[in-house]
């Protein structure tokens, strides 16, 4: 074990993080450990957190009120950015994590700490995401990843090492694993490991199921401001403020339910099934006025930045060159995404009921059946003609050398 003196550890106030903190000061010769939780608005899990932190061994316990700040300067960016992995996730956890690492490194600089630990797994994503977000601002902390060294290998094991260290823990019948904020709830495990079974209705915690949502439809406005989301129903609200309101009307019509395989970084595919209602709403409103105010060549190539940007989050590769070179063209792009979007919300679906804006680059006079005296349909025969030319003299050679034949 590398000497440690002062450790700050990611601290959510579940079995893993609660049995870390007597872990490392039995294996780290006595050091002091420092406890940092997040609040990215995962709501009342946060009620016992400081007690149950100190009655575990932690000398202090940090508890930050990230949730603003988590809307504004990371999912706000990656929602402008059109950024979804795979097609389907929202990057829920992913963009999750690099924000929590920045307030323990800043803690742990604060504190005087040598090192910074965290309760990801081997297996997933999170162990990569934490500590390259650490490796990019702090590069100097040692960083301790108890599971890929404790001895420990299930949860019955880690319920019998809390009992031996008189932890406070709660002996719950929670079936699947779960990762909770303002944004999304995450579920795996379980019987979500065979991709054959359907998920459970009462697995649901946030969304209601489609089946028992409303019989009437809902109709609601968001307004957007360079790409931000800045009011509904024409009600400027605070970015916490707006998600939750939205988060409420989804989940009352079953909106945002995403059930995906996806490839995790580590090289192994995982079934996760995600409730966004929220953010399910902003991504299709937020598309919609792009329809309306970006021209084909930049709405077509930002399609494959948001790819690419969709990548970096999942990975953790928040805190790169990249991602800030790719956030410089999409704020390029968001410049005239201002306008005002409605839709039409029905048994888990969304649908578009108009939009507008001063940037529009649509134009009636053009495109109307009606007479027009802008634009003359003669001119369609010399633009086919150029553009049809390339095809007109690959045939006229296939002919020549038989290549047709």
């Amino acid at each position: 074990m590398a000497k440690v003196k002062k450790v700050a550890l990611a601290y959510s106030g579940g079995l893993d993080t609660s049995c870390i903190i007597p872990w490392l000061k039995e294996n780290y010769d006595g050091c002091e450990v420092i406890a940092v939780c997040a609040d990215i608005g995962q709501g009342d899990e946060l009620n016992v957190v400081k007690e149950k932190a100190l009655k575990s061994g932690a000398s202090k316990v940090f508890i930050a009120n990230l949730t603003e700040e988590f809307l504004t300067e990371y999912v706000w960016p990656t929602l402008k950015a059109g950024a979804v992995y795979e097609g389907k996730y929202l990057l829920g956890t992913s963009f999750a994590r690099p924000l929590i690492a920045k307030k323990l490194v800043e803690i742990a600089k604060q504190e005087g700490c040598d090192s910074v630990a965290h309760g990801a797994t081997g297996k997933g994503n999170d162990q990569v995401r934490f500590e390259l977000s650490v490796k990019a601002l702090a590069p100097q902390l040692h960083i301790i990843a108890p599971w890929r060294e404790w001895e420990l290998k299930s949860r019955e094991e880690e319920i019998e090492y809390a009992k031996k260290h008189d932890i406070p823990i709660a002996i719950d019948n929670k079936t699947y694993s779960m990762d909770r904020n303002i944004w999304h709830l995450s579920h795996e495990g379980s019987d979500l490991e065979d991709p054959w079974n359907a998920p459970q209705d009462n697995m649901f915690l946030v969304t209601q199921v489609p089946e028992k949502a409303p019989d009437e439809d809902e109709h609601l406005a968001i307004e957007f401001e360079a790409g931000v989301p800045v009011a509904v129903n024409s009600k400027r609200l605070s970015a916490t403020e707006l998600l939750t309101t939205l988060n409420e009307i989804g989940a009352r019509h079953g909106i945002g339910i995403t059930d995906l395989c996806e490839n995790r970084l580590v090289g192994m595919k995982s079934r996760g099934v995600y409730e966004n209602p929220g953010g399910a709403i902003l991504y299709y409103a937020h598309r919609e006025l792009e329809y309306l105010c970006l021209d084909r060549a930049t709405l077509h190539y930002k399609e494959l930045v948001a790819q690419r940007y969709a990548e970096l989050v999942y990975d953790g590769l928040w805190f790169t060159q990249l991602r800030e070179a790719l956030d410089a063209f999409v704020d390029s792009t968001q410049r005239t995404v201002t306008g005002t979007v409605r839709l039409r919300l029905y048994k888990g679906n969304i649908m578009s009921a108009g939009a507008k804006s001063k940037y529009s680059l649509y134009n009636k006079e053009y495109v109307t059946f009606e007479e027009d005296d802008v634009y003359n349909q003669a001119d369609g025969t010399g633009f086919i003609n150029l553009f049809g030319l390339p095809l007109q003299v690959r045939a006229l050679m296939q002919e020549k050398t038989g290549l047709l034949k």
